[in-house]
């Protein structure tokens, strides 16, 4: 299938809404200026925002192979790039050895063929489709190392590999690549130089709403309206780690898997594992705080 990418900025909010995203403005301008100008997106936002979301909606919607890199701390080149099949080597060797006279100069130019390569998330995004480019996902960049980071510059600018034994491998097409950090570390500036860079905040109430709205269409209305504005005040809190949207749609729906229509302040303290990730986060907000939110919120909704 031909790719066929967004004419306008209406038509990226379009794009990504068929697959139940809700993006604001600004995110879809930057997005399909990405996409239009060929450039890398980079994505920076607390975690749980919907940064990752935007590669898989992307692949979902235009028909494209989605190759994804989950970077973590000590991420190399044989498990990120390519490694030599050096089992299958050491067997071609033997063969050719129990076979008789061996052309050691041909011999080593056969085992180091791209027959004898193991390719790796980076390398297959950059050989893509017959039919087209990969989306290529390079997720949480910020838990890599320096010097991991360094390596993708070539990948970036030119959407080439070198590989020494064969040469340097150049994308026909070259991949739509996303790269997202959750900022534990600051990611070098010569790496957001190759990017166009967008920073992917927590949701308005207004989009929050719609979004569990997407997510969940069974949900009661005023439970969706009661959660919502229940996360917004308690971002509001000094905590640890403030809820995101993906736990936004874990308390939504194990709330719609408990029946409920409406929040009270025993399912609050009940259900808060699923909003919150830390125990002293917890701990603060149960009880007395959490029922003081829901009075707030309920307040709010009635002046509406």
């Amino acid at each position: 299938m031909p790719l066929v990418l967004p004419n306008n900025i209406d038509d990226t909010l379009a794009l990504l809404s068929q697959e139940d995203y809700v993006a604001d403005r600004s995110l879809a301008t930057t997005l399909f200026l990405a996409l239009k100008m060929g450039r890398p997106l980079f994505l920076e936002g607390e975690a749980g925002v919907g940064k990752t979301e935007i590669a898989k909606v992307l692949s979902a919607a235009l028909g494209r192979r989605l190759v994804r890199l989950q970077c973590y701390e000590g991420l190399d080149i044989a498990s990120a790039v390519y490694e030599w099949n050096y089992s299958r080597q050491m067997i071609e060797i033997r063969l050719t050895e129990a076979a008789g006279a061996v052309d050691k100069q041909g011999l080593s130019s056969d085992v180091f063929s791209s027959d004898f390569l193991i390719e790796r998330p980076l390398l297959q995004a950059l050989r893509g489709e017959e039919d087209g480019p990969s989306v290529l996902l390079i997720d949480e960049l910020d838990r890599t190392d320096e010097p991991f980071e360094a390596y993708l510059l070539e990948i970036l600018s030119d959407f080439q590999i070198t590989i020494p034994e064969i040469g340097t491998i150049k994308a026909k097409q070259p991949p739509i690549v996303i790269i997202t950090s959750n900022r534990t570390r600051e990611i070098h500036d010569a790496l957001k130089r190759r990017c166009l860079y967008h920073w992917v905040d927590y949701p308005n109430a207004e989009r929050e709403l719609q979004i569990v709205n997407a997510k969940l269409p069974g949900i009661d209305s005023k439970l969706s309206q009661q959660l919502v504005a229940f996360v917004q005040r308690l971002r509001d809190q000094d905590l640890f780690k403030s809820p995101g949207v993906a736990e936004t749609l874990d308390w939504a729906d194990a709330l719609t898997q408990l029946d409920k229509v409406a929040l009270d302040s025993d399912t609050i303290d009940n259900t808060l594992g699923a909003l919150l990730k830390y125990q002293d986060d917890i701990s603060r907000i149960r009880g007395s705080e959490a029922a003081q939110l829901l009075e707030q919120v309920k307040l709010e909704l009635a002046n509406v």
